[in-house]
């Protein structure tokens, strides 16, 4: 499922950008070809330093609302949690937006160590896992401890809010709007699964405080070596929300080894009603977002629509 947004430099480009920010050239230079929209370049200079260069896509003719300004967000995102010096994130080393070396925006961040927990967690046994989502618990916990002064989307460039309740509606409402203007067809017929979510929604009230959350923390976005994490990365789809829409807290991974780690435990029944709500936003946009990155694996599909139907099923008994 091989993104057609990306934007790709010609290693004449990364070298000009080398000499820009480091006054000196590349040495070699390979794609990473995790993730979607912003595409990343691991890069070896001259001088012997390894970096990772993030640059935006410029060939989007459409892409989801939560998908937009993605790379801006992510750079102020990471050097607020760089400022906690106990979580373990890449340090942005440069930013450009003038566009005079490439295409579109990019930023450049120090190379981190370690593999992408998804690609290695079945070598671990289950006391190593849960050790392992302990610490990120740990560390999620203090990205949490970021606040904010408004709800809402990360970026700048997008609408902020004064109660969670009018910023969650929002996101719900950008996600349903994208599904209708694709003509994505939903196992309930938006009118009515928009009722029911506003029905549903008063709990969202019981959240007065914005929270920094990285919302995609999953394990393709957790680095670990010898049974740490070494990095968490990613930080691009980032919100001012409310710390139970972290991914740990959703029906797919919540441990008890990140619950212990984080210190906390969904146990009232508005924190449950909550995490419904959250669940279903993203069990939506897993399912929308097939069709706006013309995923061609029908397995992947099916199991999205399949999720989709379970979720909007949960969501009804909550």
């Amino acid at each position: 499922m091989e993104s057609t947004y990306k934007t790709r430099l010609t290693s004449e480009q990364l070298n000009a950008i080398a000499r820009q920010h480091f006054n000196t050239g590349i040495q070699e230079y390979k794609e990473m070809i995790d993730g979607w929209a912003n595409h990343a370049y691991c890069i070896s200079l001259d001088n012997g330093q390894v970096v990772v260069l993030k640059i935006a896509p410029t060939n989007v003719d459409k892409t989801l609302r939560c998908e937009q300004d993605l790379l801006m967000a992510e750079v102020q995102a990471l050097r607020l949690v760089e400022e906690l010096r106990d979580v373990p994130v890449p340090r942005v080393l440069a930013c450009d937006t003038s566009c005079s070396l490439a295409p579109a925006d990019y930023f450049i961040m120090e190379f981190m160590p370690g593999t992408p927990y998804n690609k290695v967690k079945d070598q671990y046994s289950e006391a190593e896992q849960a050790g392992i989502e302990q610490q990120l618990g740990a560390y999620n916990r203090r990205i949490n401890e970021i606040k904010g002064e408004k709800f809402g989307y990360f970026s700048e460039k997008k609408p902020k809010y004064s109660t969670w309740k009018e910023a969650f509606l929002s996101l719900m409402d950008d996600l349903l709007t994208d599904g209708k203007e694709a003509g994505v067809s939903l196992p309930i017929d938006y009118d009515g699964l928009a009722q029911l979510i506003m029905e549903k929604s008063d709990v969202l009230n019981d959240v007065n405080e914005p929270a920094l959350i990285h919302w995609d923390l999953w394990d393709g976005n957790v680095f670990v070596e010898e049974g740490r994490i070494t990095a968490i990365i990613d930080f691009e789809r980032s919100l001012w929300a409310d710390p139970l829409m972290e991914h740990y807290f959703s029906h797919f991974n919540y441990t008890p080894g990140f619950v212990r780690g984080y210190g906390r435990a969904i146990t009232t029944d508005s924190e449950r009603k909550r995490r419904s709500l959250y669940d279903l936003y993203f069990d939506l946009v897993l399912w929308i977002e097939c069709t706006y990155r013309q995923y061609d694996n029908k397995e992947h599909i099916q199991w999205a629509i399949n999720n989709l139907e379970e979720g909007i099923e949960r969501f009804r008994l909550s």
